[in-house]
C-alpha cells in the first residue's frame, strides 16, 4: 500500500511540474553571421624608414667615429585578412499573457582560429584584475568569444502600462544616428494613450557603492541616467522628444581628479514616410558640467559642456531603384577653450555605420581596430568632431538582388592641436577624406542573405597632423568584405 502511495505521489509531482512547464511558451529569435574581411592597410601612414630633413636627438655613429642623423621609422601599417562570426539568440519565456521573461545572449563572437582574449589583465606588478565588459555587452570580450548573456529582464503589461525591470537594451533612442546600444540595468515604464506614448526610465550605468566585491571607501560615486521620452505616432511616421539627465560620479574617488559630471541631453527626432520618400532627422544638444570639481580639491575651475550633434537623411524608393542622401554633424572640442568642452561626449554612434571604412565600428572598428595617422589622428569607429556628407543610389534588377553605391566626404569640425596648450601645433587640414563604397546583397531565402562589398578611402590631409618638416605621406586604403547572414 505504501508503495502505491509513493508511486501516486510521484506521478502527482510529475503532473504538477509538467503542467508548470507546459504553461510557459518559449519563443526564439536571433541572427547568425559569418564574414570574411580584407583591409589593405591597418595604418594610414605611408612612410617606412626615412631620413629626417634636419638633425634631431636621434643620432647614430658611423664606422669612422662620426655621427649622423639616424633613420626614423614610421609604421606604414600592414594588410590583414580574416574570417569572423557571431550568433545572437533572443529567448522570450511567456509565463502568462502579458508577462514575459526576456533574455539575449551572444555566442562565439570571434575571429576564426585567432587567439582568445584575456579574461584577466596584468597590472605590471605581478597582480591581475578582471577585464572590463566590452563597450556593447554585459560580458567581457573573452566571454563574448564563448557566451555572454546581455539581457535578462521581466516585462509586465499591466492595465496601467508596461513595466520592464532588469538588464535590457540601453543607448538607442529615436533614429539610428547617435545610438550606442549596450545592455544596462534599468527600470522602465511605458504608457500609451491614443497616439501618445511616454517612457520614464532609470538606468544604472556603473555601480561603485560598497558591495562584497567592491570595498569602496566613498559613497555616492555611481553613474546614473534618468530618462523621460514622449513619442507621438501617426500613420506613416512618428516624432519624439527625449530628455536624459546624466550624473556620472565615478571619478569622485580618483586621486588627482575628484570631480563629477552632470549634464542634460535633449533629443528631438522625427521619422516619416511621404510618398516614396523616407525622411529621418535628429538633433542632440548636451549642456551642463563636464567636470565639477570638489570644493576642497583645488584642481581648478569647473569645465562647462556645450555639445551638438544631428543628422538629416532622406531616401526615395522607386521599387527597382532608389536614391538617398545624408548630412550629419558632431561638434568638436575647441582646443583654445580650456574651461569649456564642445565635443567628446556625443558621437555618431556605434550602431550607425555609413561607410565600409570611414566611421564604421561594426565591421571595421570592432574587428580591425582604429585607423591611425600622425600626431594622434585616428578613426576609431563612431563619428566624432565631423561634418559628414553622403550621396547614394541603388538598383534591384531582380527581387532578390540589391546593388548600392555611395560617395561620402567628411571633414573635421575643429582642428586639434598636436600638443596640448600649443596653438602652433594645430593640424594642417580638416579634411578626413573621400570614400566610395559598392555593396551587393543577394537574398538566398527569406531568412538567408549574402553580401559582398568593396570600399576605397581617399585619405584626407587631416591625418598628416600638424605642419612638419619631416615626411608625413599618407596611404589611401581599401576594404573588401563578404558576409553571410541568417535571421530567424
Amino acid at each position: 500500500m505504501k508503495r502505491l502511495w509513493v508511486v501516486a505521489l510521484a506521478l502527482g509531482l510529475v503532473v504538477v511540474f509538467s503542467a508548470a512547464v507546459f504553461a510557459v511558451d518559449v519563443k526564439f529569435s536571433g541572427e547568425f553571421y559569418a564574414a570574411g574581411l580584407y583591409l589593405d592597410k591597418t595604418s594610414l601612414n605611408k612612410n617606412g624608414y626615412y631620413k629626417p630633413a634636419s638633425k634631431t636627438t636621434a643620432m647614430e655613429s658611423g664606422k669612422d667615429g662620426s655621427y649622423k642623423v639616424a633613420d626614423v621609422y614610421v609604421n606604414p601599417g600592414i594588410s590583414t585578412a580574416f574570417y569572423y562570426q557571431r550568433l545572437r539568440l533572443k529567448t522570450d519565456f511567456i509565463v502568462s499573457p502579458g508577462l514575459v521573461l526576456i533574455t539575449r545572449a551572444d555566442f562565439m563572437e570571434r575571429a576564426w582560429g585567432a587567439n582568445r582574449s584575456a579574461s584577466m589583465i596584468s597590472d605590471g606588478k605581478g597582480g591581475y584584475t578582471a577585464a572590463q565588459p566590452a563597450v556593447d555587452s554585459a560580458g567581457t570580450v573573452a566571454e563574448n568569444e564563448n557566451i555572454a548573456i546581455d539581457w535578462a529582464y521581466v516585462e509586465y503589461k499591466s492595465p496601467i502600462g508596461v513595466f520592464s525591470v532588469g538588464y535590457m537594451n540601453y543607448g538607442s533612442t529615436g533614429t539610428i544616428f547617435g545610438n550606442n546600444s549596450a545592455p544596462q540595468g534599468r527600470i522602465k515604464y511605458s504608457y500609451t494613450y491614443g497616439p501618445l506614448t511616454i517612457n520614464p526610465t532609470i538606468s544604472k550605468v556603473k555601480e561603485k557603492s560598497f558591495t562584497a566585491k567592491n570595498a569602496a571607501t566613498w559613497t555616492d560615486a555611481d553613474n546614473d541616467v534618468y530618462h523621460l521620452e514622449g513619442i507621438y505616432g501617426w500613420k506613416g511616421g512618428k516624432a519624439g522628444f527625449n530628455v536624459n539627465y546624466y550624473r556620472s560620479a565615478e571619478n569622485r574617488p580618483v586621486a588627482g581628479s575628484l570631480y563629477k559630471m552632470t549634464y542634460l541631453l535633449f533629443t528631438p527626432y522625427v521619422m516619416a514616410q511621404i510618398g516614396p520618400v523616407a525622411l529621418q532627422a535628429e538633433l542632440n544638444y548636451a549642456t551642463g558640467t563636464a567636470k565639477a570639481y570638489e570644493e576642497y580639491a583645488g584642481l581648478g575651475p569647473d569645465i562647462r559642456m556645450e555639445q551638438w550633434s544631428g543628422w538629416v537623411d532622406a531616401t526615395a524608393d522607386f521599387k527597382m531603384a532608389y536614391v538617398g542622401a545624408s548630412v550629419a554633424y558632431v561638434s568638436g572640442d575647441d582646443p583654445g577653450t580650456a574651461n569649456k568642452l564642445e565635443g567628446g561626449s556625443l558621437n555618431g554612434g556605434r550602431d550607425w555605420n555609413p561607410c565600409l571604412i570611414m566611421f564604421n565600428y561594426y565591421d571595421r572598428g570592432q574587428w580591425v581596430g582604429s585607423l591611425s595617422g600622425y600626431d594622434g589622428s585616428t578613426d576609431s569607429g563612431p563619428m566624432t568632431n565631423a561634418w559628414f556628407f553622403q550621396l547614394r543610389g541603388g538598383v534591384r534588377p531582380v527581387d532578390k538582388l540589391d546593388i548600392m553605391a555611395s560617395v561620402s566626404y567628411a571633414m573635421a569640425d575643429k582642428k586639434p592641436w598636436a600638443t596640448a596648450g600649443d596653438p602652433t601645433s594645430v593640424y594642417a587640414s580638416n579634411s578626413y577624406g573621400w570614400e566610395v563604397d559598392v555593396t551587393a546583397t543577394y537574398k538566398i531565402t527569406n531568412n538567408l542573405s549574402y553580401m559582398l562589398g568593396a570600399g576605397y578611402f581617399f585619405t584626407g590631409d587631416y591625418y598628416k597632423g600638424k605642419v612638419k618638416t619631416t615626411p608625413s605621406d599618407l596611404n589611401n586604403d581599401y576594404m573588401i568584405i563578404n558576409k553571410l547572414t541568417l535571421t530567424f
